[in-house]
């Protein structure tokens, strides 16, 4: 598909350029004082899927976007529903949205702000979407959740991890399912600590974006808390694909253990890099080196192979759980793709279903009447327990599993061993934690 066109389940779409502002969507008609963006007139509804196609998180997208054609597959009523029979909101029923046809338009972020935020104008302008929905970067997430705000549509966000999604640059019309880097690191240190002492050095490299870097921060600020000093913290650019460089200096910086603050590509090439530098033979300090990776998945370990054994990271979602919620996915993507989904296609398959239950509870498309259902929501049998989306910064609060490489995999897709489910408890923080300062969440905008 090109780069420069969207489509609606395979017709092309056609229509005027993209100016450098958001104007009122060609299709957009005041038809009432409580009109809004993209009114739904027909009988159907178009949703926005933009996620990244290529680039360094293109695994990621590809899986993002098998999930979205799934739960549309279920809003429409075809399949077996999955987890619109677990789901403890029972307001879907496999009629559309409101009774509309549910249908969709795709875009390639590249993983890239300008280019996202393009195509997501693009789906807004052109198609006529009114909710936007995807991305693997956080970068991408802050720029798009920021033009959606602007143009009164909602954000569903996709895979986006960094504290400022929900913290400096959380936005009315946007909403995040992830977990994020504070939540990782809140999961993460108790573990770490049991694993490998109070005692330890950590050399940090580090994407050079809004992710990078408040994922270092947390991490850092979680195991310098339990004893641990951080020797070095070095950022890396995102679209970096040999970190030789970047290794060499860690043998003599009488780090212990070294922390891949990377992701997708990037950790998959850091890590090689690291394995290949022999630091997993070495000891230091008279201890053995360690290498950590903060949040990781199913499909970045494919990618790094038998590098990946023994590696303890984080994860917002993994497919081996045996609650109602995730058998019924794994089983509906299991089905259609002939494989088991990540952690990317899980959360936005649900970030697509909490969209459409909202709108059916609020009775109404109007933006602000889906922030509304969608504020101080509590729900289960999504795959992650008990859920609330909190009101105050529109972040997710529940479990968090700690994982890592599998050393006897049984399948190219039995990669990683659940170590510790972390209770929503332990990653919850106040509205206000400094590292989630500076934002303000603002009104909702609907765009009329």
């Amino acid at each position: 598909m090109s780069k420069n066109n969207l489509t609606r389940r395979g017709v092309l779409k056609s229509g005027a350029g993209i100016g450098a502002g958001v104007a009122l969507p060609t299709i957009f008609t005041a038809s009432s004082a409580g009109a809004f963006t993209n009114e739904p007139t027909g009988n159907t509804v178009t949703l926005g899927f933009n996620v990244p196609q290529s680039g360094p998180y293109a695994d990621e997208g590809a899986d993002e976007l098998r999930a979205y054609e799934l739960a549309v597959e279920h809003l429409n009523g075809g399949g077996d529903g999955g987890m619109l029979n677990t789901f403890s909101s029972k307001v879907l029923d496999g009629t559309g949205i409101l009774g509309k046809k549910v249908e969709y338009v795709t875009g390639d972020t590249q993983t890239k702000s300008d280019a996202a935020r393009a195509s997501a104008q693009s789906m807004i302008q052109k198609d006529g979407a009114i909710m936007i929905t995807g991305g693997s970067s956080s970068g991408v997430a802050v720029a798009v959740q920021g033009l959606c705000q602007e143009a009164g549509v909602i954000f569903m966000a996709g895979l986006t991890h960094s504290n400022d999604t929900t913290g400096k640059d959380k936005k009315a019309n946007g909403f995040r399912h992830f977990f994020n880097a504070y939540m990782s690191a809140a999961a993460l240190a108790p573990v770490l600590k049991n694993l490998y002492g109070d005692d330890r050095k950590a050399y940090h490299l580090t994407a050079d974006y809004t992710w990078g870097w408040t994922q270092q921060e947390s991490i850092a600020a979680a195991t310098e808390a339990m004893g641990w000093e951080t020797v070095n913290n070095v950022l890396t650019p995102l679209a970096q694909t040999d970190f030789s460089s970047y290794i060499a200096p860690v043998l003599d910086s009488g780090a212990d253990v070294l922390v891949l603050n990377h992701y997708g590509g990037n950790m998959v090439n850091s890590l090689t890099n690291a394995v290949q530098f022999g630091l997993r033979n070495k000891q230091v300090n008279g201890k053995n080196f360690e290498i950590v990776v903060p949040l990781f998945s199913r499909l970045m370990a494919r990618g790094a192979g038998e590098n990946i054994k023994g590696i303890v990271g984080s994860t917002n979602w993994h497919w081996s759980l045996q609650d109602e919620g995730s058998k019924a996915f794994v089983k509906s993507f299991g089905t259609k793709y002939g494989f088991p989904p990540s952690q990317a296609a899980h959360t936005c398959y649900v970030q697509t279903l909490l969209y459409a239950d909202a709108v059916t509870r609020a009775k109404s498309f109007n933006p602000c009447d889906v922030v509304a259902a969608l504020e101080g929501f509590e729900f289960d049998g999504m795959g992650n327990g008990p859920t609330l989306y909190r009101a105050e910064d529109h972040q997710c609060f529940k479990d968090v599993l700690v994982v890592k490489g599998k050393e006897n995999p049984t399948s190219e897709f039995d990669l990683l061993e659940v170590v510790e489910v972390t209770p929503a408890a332990q990653v919850t923080y106040p509205a206000d934690h400094p590292m989630f300062a500076g934002g303000n969440l603002g009104t909702c905008n609907p765009g009329a």
